[in-house]
């Protein structure tokens, strides 16, 4: 790693200047902690002492260069950087996956919560994506069997890239396939399944901000007319995947709660509840078979 040495009052002059071209200070102070290497709080500190000289991890001109394209073209910071913090580690991305949302965090709470007093046993992520959720399982129930599925041949290499640097002892299998079909070998035996699945109604796409919809994958975010397709075949798979008294929990939009504990309950599906995200709105669907 290249250091590069800056005063303060330099540094904070050219954030300034950042500014001035457009942009969320939110965002801006993000890359010059994930690519620059100054944390807020050590953002806090220039901003209190700006006399004293510090290193960039890297040159400020490429930083500038990072935030220009993002502005010009709209395109995700994660993206440019091919980072991604999620949870206690961070991530390689690309375009290639979704990026890893705050919320879909939540997803690894409300399953260890589930399955806490269990020692082993199956795991399955359902559209893995960058492999966010099957890290995590990883990391926290290393005695247990995993496997991460996604259609998209790039997004599980990248998937498998992350797992390797993060977790290189994992017990994961990484399948290529559609839903629950690749894993048919062991229908009736995952005690445990996660998806954040596309939810967002085909007819809603357009609506979405230029920096989602023109970079991020249609396929991971596209839900079908009415935004459940995915959903309701993950939860009709469960009723042959899952083991007995397995659990399933899986993201939704913000509206379609009540649509996928019906369905859920309609299946004939056990112990049907949801939970809520930091915002108060029903976000996540769990049953058990």
């Amino acid at each position: 790693m290249t250091l590069s040495s800056i005063s303060g009052n330099s540094f904070l002059q050219w954030r300034k200047n950042m500014l001035l071209k457009g942009g969320k200070k939110v965002d801006l102070d993000w890359l010059i902690d994930i690519a620059g290497g100054v944390s807020w709080t050590k953002l806090q500190k220039i901003i209190l002492n700006p006399e004293i000289d510090f290193f960039l991890e890297v040159a400020i001109e490429e930083l500038e260069l990072i935030w220009s394209s993002h502005l010009k073209d709209q395109i995700p910071l994660q993206y440019l950087v091919s980072k991604c913090p999620w949870r206690d580690f961070e991530l390689e991305v690309s375009s290639e996956a979704l990026i890893p949302r705050q919320e879909t965090e939540f997803l690894i709470d409300f399953a260890l919560k589930k399955v806490k007093n269990k020692i082993n046993g199956r795991w399955a992520d359902l559209g893995t994506g960058s492999g966010p959720l099957a890290v995590s399982l990883a990391k926290s129930l290393p005695e247990w069997e995993g496997h991460a599925v996604d259609i998209s041949k790039s997004a599980l290499q990248l998937a498998k890239r992350n797992l390797s640097a993060l977790v290189p002892n994992a017990n994961v299998k990484f399948a290529l396939g559609d839903w629950w079909q690749p894993l048919k070998t062991w229908w009736g035996g995952f005690d445990l399944v996660l998806s954040n699945p596309p939810y967002i109604p085909s007819n809603l796409i357009a609506n979405l901000e230029p920096i989602v919809k023109n970079h991020e994958p249609l396929i991971a975010l596209d839900g079908g007319d009415d935004g459940l397709d995915a959903s309701k075949k993950i939860i009709f798979g469960a009723l042959r995947g899952l083991s007995k008294g397995g659990w399933l929990i899986l993201e939704h939009h913000y509206d379609q709660s009540e649509n996928i504990i019906n369905f859920m309950v309609g299946l004939g599906m056990k112990d049907v509840s949801y939970e809520k995200d930091l915002s108060g709105i029903k976000r996540y669907a769990i049953c058990r078979k």
